[in-house]
C-alpha cells in the first residue's frame, strides 16, 4: 500500500486528475500507462504491474524534475513540448508539476519507484500519508471542530458546502455528515479526501493549498486531535479568521 499512497500523493499535491499521467506518458512517448492500472495503482489493487508502468512513470517523474525545475511548467514551454496534445496537459502543468522526491532531494526514476512498490524503499516522507484506522474518528472530530472554528454546524453549513469542490451527492453528504458530527471518515475516505479538504480551506480563504502542504495538514489535524478540549473561548464573528487562528496556532 506505501506506492498506493505515493501515487494519491502525487496526484494530490498537484491537483492532477487521473487523466494527467497517462496523457504525459503518451505525449512524451515513455510508455504506455492505462487509466485503469493507474486507478488500481492508487488503490492498491495492482498486485504485478509490468515493468513499462515503473518505466513510464520514472521517466515522466524525471521529465518534470528537468522540464519544470520551479514546480510548474512555462506557457511557452508547455506548447512547445506538449504541441498537439490535451489542452488539460497543459493546463494542469502549468499550474503544477511536482515530481517525487526522496528524503534527500533525489529524485525519483523508475527503479527508485519499484523498489518503493515491492518494498526495498520506504516512500519519501512527504508522500507516506497513512492514515491508521485506530486514529480516523478522532481525526474526523479534529476536522470538524477545525472547519467550524468551533461554531455549530447550522452556522456553518451553507458556507462550508459551497467551499467544498466536490460535485458527487455521496461525498457532499458523506462531507455534511463528518461536519456535523454525525459520522466519522474511515482511514481511506481521510486520505482519499486531504486534497479537496485543503482546497475547502482555499476557497474559504484560510489557508492557500500552497500555504498548507497534505503532510502539514495531516499533522496539524493530528495535534488537534491530541487536545482535549480542542477550542476554548467563544467562537469569533468571521469563519476564515477563525481558521487562521487555529492553524497560526498549530503552526
Amino acid at each position: 500500500m506505501a506506492f498506493a499512497h505515493l501515487i494519491r500523493h502525487w496526484h494530490g499535491c498537484n491537483g492532477w486528475s487521473h487523466r494527467v499521467l497517462p496523457g504525459l506518458a503518451e505525449a512524451l512517448d515513455v510508455g504506455r500507462v492505462h487509466n485503469s492500472q493507474l486507478s488500481m495503482l492508487r488503490n492498491g489493487k495492482l498486485a504485478s504491474p509490468g515493468p513499462e508502468v515503473f518505466l513510464a512513470l520514472g521517466r515522466i517523474n524525471r521529465w518534470l524534475a528537468v522540464e519544470a525545475p520551479e514546480g510548474r511548467l512555462e506557457p511557452g514551454r508547455a506548447e512547445a513540448l506538449l504541441d498537439g496534445h490535451h489542452p488539460e496537459l497543459y493546463e494542469a502543468l502549468q499550474a503544477s508539476a511536482l515530481p517525487v522526491r526522496g528524503d534527500g532531494n533525489e529524485v525519483l526514476g523508475p527503479g527508485e519507484l519499484l523498489e518503493v512498490f515491492v518494498g526495498l524503499r520506504q516512500p519519501p516522507s512527504a508522500f507516506d500519508l497513512r492514515v491508521d484506522a485506530a486514529e480516523a474518528a478522532d481525526l474526523s472530530a479534529a476536522l470538524a471542530l477545525l472547519f467550524t472554528a468551533g461554531r455549530p454546524w447550522r452556522l456553518c453549513r451553507e458556507q462550508l458546502l459551497a467551499a467544498y469542490p466536490v460535485e458527487k451527492r455521496q461525498r457532499r453528504e458523506r462531507f455534511a455528515a463528518v461536519m456535523a458530527g454525525q459520522g466519522d471518515y474511515s482511514a481511506a475516505e481521510l486520505e482519499a479526501e486531504l486534497l479537496d479538504l485543503r482546497r475547502t480551506l482555499a476557497v474559504l480563504g484560510a489557508a492557500g493549498e500552497e500555504d498548507l502542504g497534505a503532510d502539514r495538514f495531516l499533522e496539524l489535524l493530528r495535534r488537534r486531535a491530541r487536545q482535549q478540549p480542542p477550542w476554548e473561548g467563544p467562537p469569533p464573528v468571521d469563519l476564515a479568521s477563525a481558521i487562521r487562528r487555529e492553524l497560526d496556532g498549530a503552526a
